[in-house]
C-alpha cells in the first residue's frame, strides 16, 4: 500500500520560507500571489494490506519522526 503524508505548519506559526517564496513570486511579476505557506510531502510504500493498520502505523511515524506536532500538522492519504 502506498501512502502520502502532507506536513504543514499549524495556523499562527510563522513561515519564513513561505514568506520568501511569496516575495520572490511577487518579484517575478506574479502580483496576484497572496500569502504562501510552505510544507513537505513524504511518499511511503508500506508492506501492509489493512488500511486501518497502515493508518495507525503512519500516525505513529508522524508522531515520532515525520512531523513536529508542536508546530506542524499532518494529513495522511492512502492509495491502494
Amino acid at each position: 500500500m502506498k501512502a502520502r503524508v502532507f506536513v504543514t505548519l499549524k495556523n499562527g506559526v510563522l513561515d519564513p520560507q513561505g514568506k520568501a517564496i511569496g516575495h520572490a513570486l511577487n518579484g517575478l511579476g506574479f502580483s496576484s500571489v497572496g500569502d504562501v505557506r510552505q510544507g513537505k510531502v513524504i511518499d511511503i510504500d508500506l508492506h501492509e494490506s489493512d488500511a486501518g493498520k497502515a493508518r495507525a502505523a503512519l500516525n505513529e511515524m508522524c508522531q515520532k519522526l515525520l512531523a513536529n506536532t508542536v508546530i506542524e500538522k499532518y494529513e495522511i492519504e492512502l492509495k491502494a
